[in-house]
């Protein structure tokens, strides 16, 4: 989704600390939880094209040195498995749940025509272990961790890839009457809504963002009738083209788009949604996928954060406030200036966080991150999609594939995920070069960038 990516940030904890030889065991026991959101990722197992990430620096690092990563979505799988590299260095992932979600496939869970939970053993290395449990407090100058269950875990690094889920609404009604498919569990309980009401009954969705566009093409292709409510623009982030082929496409699988002045939503009840203009639209079930949000966590661990939350680092991935602590993935500001909330980012910060803990142990000195996007896909039921070529900062291009080539691609670039997360487990350090954006360093120049105190 344009969507932030999950994170399998550390929220409230539902289940004891365990181990991850006893997560492989419960989900062999459980079996996969049933049923499965959009992004693009650069190749699956295959080495990026640009510059190559120095790596020499970390393999003199001691022995028994501790690291710690917070958060077990894209970014905090490829930051513990690139980890696993050293052998002295003995690696602990915090997550408040035992699987791994697919976030980018949390609008077929809800639509109820895909997965989204896949078992930790299938995309974390054996040597990393994994601790089901939520992250209360960050001591950073005790070097430990307080989980909410009150065990503290000390550490001598720490990755912080607490991911990122839905903004609170500040519209009326909104967080009393909508439901949001930023997490899991949301995401659950948006299915049994949407299971409660008859197939008929009207569905609102309120974001005309990939999210929103995602989410309301699969709840079409089941049959429902939506309208989606965009604000000024649906798409704001395609090309004109790429938009006028969304627009299409969801005009044929019944879509009605409300997008242009007076299509915002001004309050949500149990039944309906108020726009601006006045205009109210019957929703037995609201859908808000408009903004995203970052955990709290640094902000409550006295560390400095830009002014959503996300941690604030220098180009390194390292925090202002101490470097023991890197951050990858959407609760990292590197700079104040942090890149596109997306599996697509996460994949290729995970990496760069872990090496620049390694050079951090190594004593050597850690390279800047580098970061390129490529494409933006986006489904569009299951018989369509798009796939639109982006310059590497993420600016839309005039090209796109789409019809039922885009939802192949998608579909492609969605299931090489997990591939590329358990590639990284199998061969960590395998790939050594990263895509790089060339405008980035105009924007550092500019100082575009704020943090906050």
């Amino acid at each position: 989704m344009s969507h932030g990516t999950e994170a399998n940030e550390p929220t409230q904890a539902t289940e004891p600390t365990r181990t991850l030889e006893a997560a492989k065991a419960a989900s062999a026991a459980e079996g996969h939880e049933a049923t499965g959101a959009n992004e693009t990722i650069d190749a699956a197992e295959g080495p990026g094209t640009s510059e190559a990430t120095d790596t020499a620096g970390a393999a003199d690092a001691p022995t028994d040195t501790r690291v710690l990563v917070l958060g077990g979505g894209y970014a905090g799988v490829m930051a513990a498995n690139r980890l696993t590299r050293q052998p002295g260095v003995t690696v602990t992932l915090v997550n408040p749940r035992p699987d791994f979600v697919q976030r980018i496939r949390l609008h077929q869970l809800v639509a109820g025509t895909g997965e989204a939970v896949i078992p930790y053993r299938e995309v974390l290395g054996e040597r990393v272990d994994l601790v089901v449990g939520s992250a209360d407090r960050i001591d950073a100058p005790e070097r430990a961790v307080r989980l909410t269950d009150g065990t503290v875990l000390g550490y001598d690094h720490l990755v912080y890839a607490v991911g990122s889920g839905g903004a609170e609404p500040s519209v009326p009604g909104a967080a009393e009457h909508a439901h949001t498919v930023t997490g899991l569990e949301e995401a659950r309980r948006l299915r049994e809504a949407l299971g409660a009401v008859p197939a008929g009954a009207g569905v609102t969705v309120v974001g005309g963002g990939a999210t929103g566009i995602e989410t309301a093409a699969e709840l079409a292709g089941t049959g429902r009738p939506v309208s989606l409510v965009c604000g000024p623009l649906l798409g704001p982030s395609l090309h004109p083209r790429t938009r006028r082929t969304v627009a299409r496409r969801l005009a044929r699988l019944g879509v009605t788009v409300l997008a242009g002045p007076g299509a915002r939503a001004a309050e949500v009840t149990a039944d309906s949604v108020r726009l601006d203009d006045g205009r109210v639209l019957p929703a037995a079930v609201t859908v808000w996928t408009a903004g995203f949000g970052v955990p709290d966590l640094a902000v409550r661990s006295g560390l400095r954060t830009d002014a959503l939350g996300r941690l604030l680092t220098d180009e390194t991935l390292t925090s202002v406030d101490d470097e023991r602590i890197v951050a990858a993935g959407d609760s990292a500001a590197p700079s104040g200036i942090p890149f596109r909330m997306s599996c697509q980012a996460a994949v290729q910060l995970g990496p760069q966080a872990a090496e620049t803990v390694l050079h951090r142990i190594a004593g050597t000195a850690p390279r800047n991150a580098e970061v390129g996007f490529l494409t933006l896909c986006v489904s569009l039921g299951r018989r369509a999609g798009i796939l639109q070529l982006t310059a590497r900062d993420d600016s839309p291009r005039g090209l796109h594939v789409g019809g039922r080539t885009g939802a192949l691609l998608k579909e492609l670039i969605c299931s090489a995920v997990p591939r590329q997360l358990s590639y990284e487990g199998r061969k960590p350090g395998a790939r050594d070069a990263w895509f790089k954006d060339p405008a980035r360093g105009e924007l550092l120049a500019a100082g575009t960038g704020s943090g906050r105190e």
